[in-house]
C-alpha cells in the first residue's frame, strides 16, 4: 500500500475548486511539443507514478481520477486534471476533448483505474463483483471507446492496459477479480490484433505485488491478513514507480517496436 501522503512531483499545492481553470500552466519552462498522454486512476499508485515519470520527462498530462484534490497535490505542469469515473462514458468523453484542445491528440491512453474487492467468493456481497466488473472492465472498455477512433484516424497511438498478475492465473479469493483481468488480457490481445493494421500500439500491464492502495477496498479481514502476511513474507512490494518507468521506457520505443507486455513482480514473489 502507498506509504503516506507526500507527493514526488514537487511543492504540494492546496485542493482546488471544482470550478478552477482546468489547465495547470507550465512552471519555469515553456509550452511542451510532445504529445498528449492520458492515465485514469492517476490520483494514487501506478497511475500517479505513471504521470510523474512523463511528466519529468517533459509530456502534457490528461490526468483523470474521482480525487480531484489528489491530482491537484501532485503539482505537475502542463497538466489537465478532470475529475472522472470511468464508469461514466459521457465523463471520459468530455475530458478527452478538454485534454486534446489543451495539447493535441492523445497518444498514449494508460486505461489504469480499477478496484479490487478481494474475498471469499462463498460470502462476499454480489455488490462487491459488480462494482470491480463495472470498473475493471465496462471501465476499461469506456477508456479505450473515448480515444480509440482517433488513433485509428491517424494511425497512430498507444493503448495501455492495466492488468494483473491475477489476469495470468487464479488465486483463490481472487475469484471475481481474476476474472475482470482475464478479460483485461483477452481484449488487450484481440485489440493489439485489430490495431495493428492501423499502426496502433496496445500493452498490457501485469504487475504482482506493488506498493500501492489497491488493496483499501479489501473488506474481508481473513483476505487482508494472508495478503499482507505473503506480502512481508517476500519483503515487501515493489515500488509503482518501477512500472512507471517501464511504461514510459517502453512507450519511448518507435512506434513499429511494441512491448506487448509488462509482467513485473518482487523477485521473491513465487505466485
Amino acid at each position: 500500500m502507498s506509504g503516506g501522503n507526500a507527493r514526488r512531483g514537487g511543492v504540494p499545492a492546496p485542493p482546488p475548486s471544482f470550478d478552477q481553470p482546468l489547465r495547470r500552466p507550465a512552471q519555469g519552462r515553456a509550452m511542451t511539443d510532445k504529445p498528449l498522454i492520458a492515465i485514469t486512476g492517476a490520483s494514487s499508485g501506478i497511475g500517479e507514478a505513471t504521470a510523474i515519470a512523463f511528466s519529468r520527462a517533459g509530456y502534457p498530462l490528461l490526468l483523470m481520477a474521482r480525487r480531484l484534490d489528489r491530482m491537484a497535490a501532485l503539482n505537475l505542469p502542463d497538466a489537465v486534471l478532470r475529475q472522472v469515473d470511468v464508469r461514466d462514458r459521457a465523463a471520459l468523453a468530455a475530458a478527452v476533448a478538454d485534454g486534446e484542445a489543451a495539447f493535441g491528440p492523445v497518444d498514449l491512453m494508460f486505461a489504469n483505474a480499477g478496484v479490487a474487492h478481494l474475498a471469499d467468493i462463498a460470502t462476499q456481497p454480489p455488490e462487491d463483483w459488480d462494482a470491480m466488473i463495472d470498473i475493471n472492465t465496462k471501465g476499461v472498455m469506456n477508456t479505450v471507446h473515448a480515444v480509440m477512433a482517433g488513433m485509428i484516424a491517424r494511425r497512430r497511438g498507444t493503448l495501455v492496459m492495466m492488468s494483473s498478475i491475477a489476469g495470468r492465473k487464479v488465486y483463490p479469493d481472487h475469484t471475481v477479480y481474476c476474472g475482470t483481468k482475464f478479460f483485461v488480457h483477452a481484449v488487450s490481445e484481440s485489440l493489439r490484433e485489430y490495431l495493428s493494421a492501423y499502426d496502433v500500439r496496445v500493452q498490457v500491464i501485469s504487475p504482482g505485488v506493488i506498493e500501492t492502495e489497491v488493496l483499501s477496498g479489501v473488506k474481508d479481514a481473513g483476505t487482508l491478513a494472508a495478503y499482507q502476511a505473503n506480502k512481508a513474507a517476500i519483503g515487501g512490494g515493489i515500488g509503482p514507480e518501477h512500472v512507471a518507468d517501464l511504461i514510459l521506457s517502453t512507450y519511448q520505443m518507435p512506434q513499429n517496436a511494441l512491448v506487448q507486455e509488462i509482467c513485473i513482480t518482487p523477485t521473491r514473489q513465487r505466485y
